[in-house]
């Protein structure tokens, strides 16, 4: 068995973990910055990095020794290196080089998105390649097809914003606070989600992919009516969104020849009203239903260490050249989605 140490640092959140490759997770240290972000109702990337760089190390060692562990009974040390906010990236990478180069352990970097798309692989032992994933975070919407470490088939992604992105900015039209996913579905369990017009972008269109930007400046429109309670807006929201996922994976479904599970990962599988519908349409389907624990779906360091020990176990490793990349597509070579850009 191997035991890897994992580093994140992408965006908002520091941590460190210890990973052993029969699951285990030996060690988890975490800090959020919610306190250094919440004046911005969202997260600045110099404060973040900056953070990041006070944080790193600490955390790193109280993993250690939560563990009863030090460096030289580790096998190879993982750190996210993308996508994501850049001058995190760097801090997390950078301190994962010293870390190896300093015992004379391998390097593996591993793709943020990834360590999501393998983190339910980490509590469930019986999820086997291929199964079809909606990654859905802050900065990623995507539908992909996981056929093994390494190899992905993107078959939808958002054309403009992601669905994550569009909690944070309705919880900030809506003075709900930061994290704004947790806000906005603690405040839609007191509201009507029948009560505000809200549109469902691309519902019903002949393409598989996804848009929330309409949807946010909807959302902006109906609160500077004043005509609505905040926990109404809410709840209309993330009915509206509830219903557009549900119908672009139907889209997809339709259209393929499906594998045995449906899986969902990134922070905002943590929503309750998301994973109901999911495990609803995967019973419809006949597919199983895969999401991890709340603590395993935001930002971690013990995904970042399970993809990295998936990725020692198949022969990966990195040079100490590696660069932190801001972008990192998982399937480099998926066609653009109308009017996405580089976010494709």
């Amino acid at each position: 068995m191997t035991i890897i140490l994992g580093l994140e640092s992408s965006c908002d959140e520091t941590a460190a973990a210890i990973v052993r490759s029969d699951r285990t997770v030996l060690s988890h240290a975490l800090a959020g910055q919610e306190d250094h972000h919440r004046a911005f109702g969202g997260v600045v990337p110099e404060i973040a990095a900056r953070a990041h760089s006070e944080l790193m190390m600490p955390l790193v060692e109280t993993a250690l020794a939560d563990a009863g562990m030090t460096l030289d009974d580790v096998d190879a040390i993982a750190a996210t290196a993308g996508p994501g906010l850049i001058g995190g990236v760097m801090v997390g990478l950078v301190t994962a080089k010293a870390l190896a180069m300093a015992a004379g352990k391998p390097l593996i970097a591993v793709n943020h998105l990834e360590g999501h798309a393998l983190s339910p692989r980490l509590v469930d032992a019986d999820l086997d390649f291929p199964y079809l994933l909606l990654l859905v975070s802050g900065g990623h919407c995507q539908l992909l097809r996981v056929n093994g470490v390494g190899y992905y088939d993107r078959l939808a992604t958002t054309i403009d914003d992601a669905v994550g992105e569009a909690f944070d900015k309705t919880a900030k039209i809506l003075g709900l606070g930061f994290p704004g996913g947790p806000a906005v579905e603690r405040a839609a369990q007191n509201g009507d989600a029948k009560n505000v017009p809200l549109p469902r972008p691309l519902k019903g269109a002949d393409e598989p992919h996804f848009s929330f930007a309409g949807l946010k400046s909807a959302v902006v429109r109906a609160h500077d009516t004043g005509q609505y309670r905040i926990e109404d807006i809410a709840a209309s929201f993330q009915q509206a969104v509830v219903e557009c996922l549900a119908d672009r994976l139907t889209y997809t479904l339709d259209r393929i020849d499906p594998p045995g599970a449906l899986v969902v990962a990134g922070g905002v599988a943590a929503n309750m009203q998301i994973r109901g519908m999911l495990e609803s349409l995967a019973e419809k389907r006949g597919m199983r239903f895969v999401a991890p624990p709340l603590w395993l779906c935001t930002d971690n360091g013990a995904m970042i260490a399970w993809a990295g020990a998936e990725r020692f176990a198949a022969g990966h490793t990195d040079g100490l050249d590696f660069v932190a990349r801001p972008r990192w597509p998982l399937d480099p070579d998926a066609a653009p989605a109308r009017g996405a850009g580089v976010k494709a």
